[in-house]
């Protein structure tokens, strides 16, 4: 199944749930937010977000710095 993440196709087997992409991808949950289709996403529904062929998901990243 194919869905966009931050403007790439990208290959995942069958739907997953926004929290099993975040961690297939390594990704910290605490420094994530996620926009789903144009939706912003809580952190507490990432488990129930059920994703599906050619949605489009946003990953943006918080960096600390000085």
């Amino acid at each position: 199944m194919i869905i966009h993440v931050n403007g790439k196709g990208i290959d995942v087997p069958g739907e997953i749930t926004m929290e099993e992409l975040v961690r297939q991808k390594g990704l910290n949950p605490n420094t994530v937010v996620i926009e789903h289709n144009l939706n912003l996403i809580k952190r507490e529904d990432w488990g129930s977000v059920i994703i599906k062929e050619s949605d489009s998901i946003e990953i943006l990243r918080f960096v600390g710095g000085g």
